[in-house]
């Protein structure tokens, strides 16, 4: 990876929107009072009639960032500006070799499954597939078992011997059931009972957020599914498979076009009144953007362990779970996501944090409540586009911002299509009249 500019920027026929009388933004006329942007949010500067500037300024090489400026350069053929505080693309899946040369994950593992054809099909312009389904074990009481729940970790944790027909029955024997489920908690004991709440769920969740699953909201909780069946993948998805040169390798394809340059180790803010550009496409944390002038959203953070052993393998899944021991959640083997053969393996430690990079919204209501006042603001710059994880304050898996940027797209270029159409009929009432 370089840093700095990646490439040479070709030519591109988008001026702003507003000369047009349009915004890309809902396609409305732009109030004259946020023209020139309100407080000290960045204001667009008109890129140059000689072909100066960019027309798309992209805060952010992640997922969503980055589907936006391969988007736009390859299909509208605008000049598109990537600029990223990190020294790397790829936002929190970038991926590298570390000195043993193990491919690892530098925060965290990133396991791509998704039930959109769309998604996977766009991606594969930019990678092939190796194909890869995970499995986590949960420790606890001594043992290794499944996670989320199923027939194999009720029967291993009680010594029984129940059958898929009969797991449902004991679960309702279990279950406190709840006129109203308003929690993390409340989805749980509700459907499998305290002791396995105790077990695998209290633990692990009051560590990873710093919360008890009774203070948040019932959302956390729910993304992780309970099985009747012996089905062990920690993911039902129809499409489960890692990037087979790694993640890395496929964002530097994504941003290859000759339209696209990438500016890396660059705060936005330090350069965003000295080029000319026509829109922003803001992926980062949207209360940041504001300079949090309503107050910081609250976020979770991670803190990697990252070691090199000198074995070939170290645990027997892809990660396991620790809900009730040490104080990190879980360790990852990166040899088990990758494929990759070595004589060394590479594990990370996680270890929840309350400071550092945001990482995961805490999804309570007074935080969604906050974040609505800063949607709010942002639904009224007509020049910034808001996409991804940060600047829509959600949990998204990874397919989610892909397609999340998909259809920010599909909105920029029905924008374009019509200031085109527009100016083209100007042009002819223009030549009728001369």
């Amino acid at each position: 990876m370089d840093d700095g500019l990646r490439s040479n920027a070709g030519t591109a026929q988008f001026d702003s929107a507003a000369g047009a009388g349009l915004t890309l933004r809902g396609l409305a006329p732009r109030p004259a009072a946020l023209r020139d942007g309100p407080g000290n949010v960045p204001r667009p500067t008109r890129r140059q009639a000689d072909g100066g500037g960019f027309d798309m300024l992209i805060v952010g090489a992640g997922f969503a960032g980055s589907v936006l400026a391969e988007r736009l350069a390859s299909q509208l053929d605008l000049r598109v500006l990537v600029v990223d505080k990190r020294p790397h693309i790829g936002g929190n899946a970038f991926d590298r070799y570390n000195d043993d040369g193990l491919l690892i994950h530098p925060y965290g593992p990133h396991i791509f499954h998704t039930n959109s054809s769309e998604v996977v099909d766009y991606l594969s312009k930019f990678t092939r597939w190796r194909p890869y389904q995970h499995r986590v074990l949960a420790s606890v009481d001594g043992q290794l078992v499944p996670i989320p729940i199923n027939l194999d970790t009720v029967n291993r944790l009680y010594g029984l011997t129940l059958s898929a027909f009969e797991l449902d029955a004991f679960f309702d024997s279990h279950a406190e059931k709840k006129s109203t489920i308003e929690t993390s908690e409340d989805v749980v004991v509700s459907r499998v009972g305290r002791d396995l709440y105790n077990k695998l769920f209290r633990g692990y969740t009051r560590k990873q957020w710093g919360l008890d699953p009774a203070e948040l909201d019932a959302s956390v909780a729910a993304r992780v599914p309970i099985r009747t069946n012996r089905d062990d993948r920690y993911f039902a998805d129809t499409h489960q498979a890692m990037p087979a040169a790694g993640y890395t390798r496929m964002f530097e394809a994504m941003l290859s076009h000759p339209n696209i340059k990438v500016m890396l180790n660059t705060d936005y803010r330090d350069i965003v009144h000295l080029l000319p550009w026509s829109h922003m496409i803001y992926t980062g944390p949207i209360d940041a953007f504001f300079d949090y002038r309503y107050g910081r959203l609250p976020y979770r953070s991670l803190e990697f362990a990252h070691e090199s052993l000198s074995q070939p393998h170290y645990q027997p899944v892809g990660t396991v779970n620790y809900p009730n021991d040490y104080a990190y959640t879980r360790c990852t083997e990166f040899k088990h996501l990758t494929g990759q053969q070595h004589p060394h393996t590479a594990i990370v430690h996680e270890y929840p944090r309350a400071d550092g990079d945001p990482y995961y919204p805490v999804p309570r209501a007074e935080n969604q409540a906050l974040f609505r006042r800063y949607q709010a603001a942002a639904d009224l710059l007509a020049h910034v586009t808001f996409v991804g994880r940060l600047a829509s304050y959600r949990y998204y898996n990874m397919d989610q911002v892909v397609a999340q940027a998909l259809a920010a797209f599909k909105r920029l270029q029905v924008a374009h299509d019509l200031i085109g159409a527009v100016r083209a009929a100007d042009s002819v009432l223009d030549t009728t009249a001369a």
